[in-house]
């Protein structure tokens, strides 16, 4: 569907994240899309606490997708789940975890009220590892901490509607498809919508309610340096409190809303840009800084990785001893939000690979050109 088409449906039938955020407060299912750029598809969602054996038939019998339980990462692991894969190829990092079946109180596992009694076991803070099973009839995903505004997903939108409306944070979601098969999209999920008496939010209005009222990047410390690279900068200390780590940006020259900036998101390796590893990575954070140095103005976001072990952890990667997951990608949604605090609008992304980010529009951010680091790339 084109945009303003989009744009028109919204105005039309969208609902406020005020409006979704009751509708799961009082036990309500409702519909949440995402971005254009992504799956553009709906989710039926309903707080866990709040899927009945009815809710869950329903999603079943009308949904057709998938039914999962969407939960926080402290909450999994209290569980004991591991995750289905180390190495995840899906194309969105979906993460699911093993399934899973409460270990009493069920009998074959798959009907409506087995599932429900199952997830009410699974988010239950006086139920633990002893009380469930695997493998099961109700797959877990696991959201990432900072919800929204760090991964544009269905799973961190559950999860993060939930603990807004005052709930256990944790949310049953199932794919919305057509009668023929086919994934339902916007005009499909209006008339689904209307005929159910649904209302229908989207996840980029949910991180722009978030942005509102969550500060998840605090601006701590910043000093000017000249570098060899690009001459004078300023280097930024942005505390990012979801992971509870540093992300260093360098700024250069002063950010002008009303002209495109030029950026680069860049993922931190030892290895190549502090050891200068001979392969494809080295260099290209020095040439990133010489480009933004000739144009006089612009951002490097060096984006840190979000745990201890970080150095042993890409030298097993390095060796084939381990793959890599979800933990070592860079982390768009922190960057974002750090572009946004530095009063980025529009702006040119340096790199040689295209990537599509999204929910960027919740951030007030937009991508409007890409321009390669290395030209013979």
């Amino acid at each position: 569907m084109a945009k303003p088409e989009l744009a028109r449906l919204k105005h039309a039938f969208l609902s406020s994240p005020e409006e979704i955020i009751d509708e799961a407060r009082n036990g309500r299912m409702f519909i949440l899309v995402d971005d254009e750029d992504r799956e553009n598809e709906g989710d039926l969602i309903i707080p866990a606490q709040m899927a009945t054996p009815d809710a869950i038939n329903f999603m079943a019998k009308f949904g057709r997708g998938l039914i999962c339980l969407a939960m926080t990462k402290d909450r999994v692991e209290t569980l004991g789940l591991e995750l289905m894969s180390r190495a995840n190829g899906t194309r969105h990092e979906t993460a699911f975890t093993v399934s899973i079946e409460a270990r009493e109180g069920v009998t074959t596992g798959i009907s409506a009220a087995d599932r429900a009694r199952t997830i009410s076991v699974a988010i239950d803070a006086s139920k633990g590892k002893t009380d469930i099973v695997t493998p099961g009839h109700v797959f877990p995903l696991v959201a990432r901490d900072g919800g929204v505004l760090v991964r544009a997903g269905h799973t961190e939108a559950a999860v993060d509607v939930a603990r807004l409306a005052g709930l256990n944070p944790a949310g049953v979601i199932c794919e919305i498809m057509n009668e023929d098969g086919t994934m339902a999209r916007m005009d499909d999920l209006v008339s689904f919508a209307q005929f159910h008496n649904l209302k229908i939010g989207t996840i980029r209005d949910l991180i722009a309610y978030r942005r509102r009222h969550d500060h998840l990047v605090e601006r701590r410390a910043e000093s000017r340096f000249t570098s060899q690279w690009g001459g004078d900068w300023t280097a930024i200390a942005f505390w990012n409190k979801a992971t509870e780590t540093d992300q260093m940006v360098l700024l250069k020259g002063k950010i002008d809303p009303s002209k495109p900036t030029l950026v680069r998101m860049h993922a931190v390796s030892p290895l190549s840009d502090i050891f200068g590893e001979a392969g494809g990575r080295t260099g290209l954070l020095e040439r990133s800084m010489q480009i933004i140095g000739e144009e006089g103005s612009g951002v490097i976001v060096a984006i840190n990785k979000r745990r201890n072990d970080a150095f042993s952890v890409a030298l097993e990667m390095r060796n084939g001893v381990r793959e890599p997951d979800m933990e070592e990608l860079r982390d768009y949604g922190v960057g974002a939000m750090i572009l946004s605090e530095l009063g980025v609008h529009d702006m040119i992304l340096l790199t040689n690979t295209h990537h599509t980010l999204v929910g960027l529009d919740g951030y007030g951010l937009s991508i409007v050109g890409e321009r390669a680091i290395d030209p013979e790339t």
